[in-house]
Parts: C-alpha cells; structure tokens; sequence
C-alpha cells in the first residue's frame, strides 16, 4: 500500500475500529471527550480506545476516569495509539499510575489483495471450538504460554460463544489429538474488518505452522463472511509472519493499564 492507502485505511480504521465498535461483554458510552466501555460481568475489565483529548485537558481527563472505574471496582484498559493526542498520552498515564504494557503493531490486510499462501491451511488439525466445555483446551494452552489465569479470559469466550456465537469463531490447532495452538476471529455488527485475537502456540510446537494455519482459516472465513479487510494487534513475534503473508502496519498502540488498588 501506498503512504496515501495506509493514511486513508487508517482514517477507516479509527471510524470503523475505535469509533463505532462495541463489545458484546461491554456497555458503550460516548463523553464528549472520549468513549469508554464497562464491562457487563462483575469480574469484567472496562476499556478506553478512542479519545480526542489535547494538553489543556489531559490529565483532568485522565482523573476524571479513574476516579469512575475505582468507584465502580472495575480494571480498565486505556489503549493509546501512537497518532493520538496529546503526543505523549501514554507517559501522561503512566505518571497517573498506568501500568505501560509493551507496543503493538496494528496491521491490516485487504483481503481482497492477500496472496493465495494466506489460505492454504497446510494441513493441521484445526478444529473451530462450538461448545463451551470445548474452551478448556484454550485455557491450558494460554496459561501455559502466559503463565497467567485464563479464567477472565474463558468466561468472556463462553458468554460470546453461548449468547452471540455470530460475532465470533475460536479455533484450535492440535497435534496428535492434543490442543497445541488457539486463535479467534471477531466480526463487529456492520464492520468492514475483521479482527484477529488470541493467537498463541505451546513452546515446544512453534515453527511447525500453526500460527500460519489458524491465520489461514480465520482469514478464510472473514473472505466468506464478506469482510474486506483483517486487522491485528501483532506482537514482535507474529509480525515477520503477517508481514510475509502481505500486511501491513498502519499505527502503534500502547496498552496501559490501571487496576483499582
């Protein structure tokens, strides 16, 4: 893509992504500075993605906010995006106490020009998880990899595989009849993108082609499903792979992240 593609999807991306998004765990509410999500669940984590703040404002902002999710007892997430203002927001929460998670790369691919290698599976067992009893295999590849309780995690997965199985498909990967590798795709009420999570792969099965053949079946249902592009918050280590199967990094966000003490 071209510098003018990549500033146009980007446009896209923030209206599509940031804006007009929502969450099936999550209540949306629109402030005139910024919209921010809270968690349906007790034991749910609230969010901020999108927020049109300045120098003058900022911190009283950023206040204004944890005074509200502490009053509640909700964590919360504020992901920064490197084109956000002000130009320093993430340092700004940090000095409020933010926990700075590493950066990611936010990349996206037009489906509509992606090589023909991004849907072939390459023949491993992959198996889309319809049944929450199913979702235990996702819990033990992903504490085993993050070495962290999954069970947040699995609770938000069961409600939306149970209530709203529409907005979203989980996929396992597994080798010699064992779960090796998981990834999910979700796909936003009258989006254009389709978005892809999860991806994580047991230590000792990387560099087999998992990751690639989980890519390679959300990547072919999004292309069914009618979604133009597909978008990825992309660590270090599944970049080279995104980038070699066409996409494209259009922006850097920061998770920061305050937990009601």
């Amino acid at each position: 893509m071209t510098k003018l593609n990549i500033d146009n999807i980007l446009a896209l991306y923030t209206q599509d992504q940031r804006i007009n998004t929502s969450y099936p765990d999550s209540r949306r509410e629109v402030l005139p500075h910024l919209i921010r999500d809270i968690a349906s669940s007790a034991d749910g984590e609230g969010a901020i993605i999108y927020s049109t703040l300045d120098e003058t404002n900022a911190d009283a902002e950023i206040r204004a906010q944890v005074a509200f999710f502490t009053e509640i007892g909700q964590n919360f997430e504020w992901k920064v995006y490197d084109y956000d203002t002000p130009s320093n927001l993430e340092r700004r929460l940090a000095s409020h106490g933010f926990i700075v998670e590493d950066a990611e790369a936010i990349m996206v691919l037009e489906l509509a020009a992606a090589p023909p290698a991004l849907f072939q599976p390459g023949g491993h067992d992959i198996r889309r998880i319809t049944r929450p009893a199913e979702l235990e295999d996702v819990r033990m590849i992903k504490e085993a990899v993050w070495q962290d309780d999954a069970t947040n995690l699995i609770a938000y997965l069961t409600s939306v595989l149970t209530e709203h199985p529409e907005l979203m498909s989980i996929y396992v990967a597994y080798v010699d009849n064992a779960p090796a590798s998981a990834a999910w795709v979700y796909f936003p009420e009258g989006s254009q993108f389709a978005s892809l999570w999860g991806g994580s792969t047991l230590a000792e099965h990387r560099g087999k082609g998992l990751y690639s053949s989980l890519l390679a079946v959300r990547a072919g249902e999004a292309q069914e499903r009618g979604r133009r592009f597909l978008t990825v918050d992309a660590s270090p280590m599944s970049r080279p792979i995104l980038e070699k199967f066409g996409f494209v990094q259009i922006a850097v966000s920061y998770p920061c992240m305050w937990t009601v003490g």
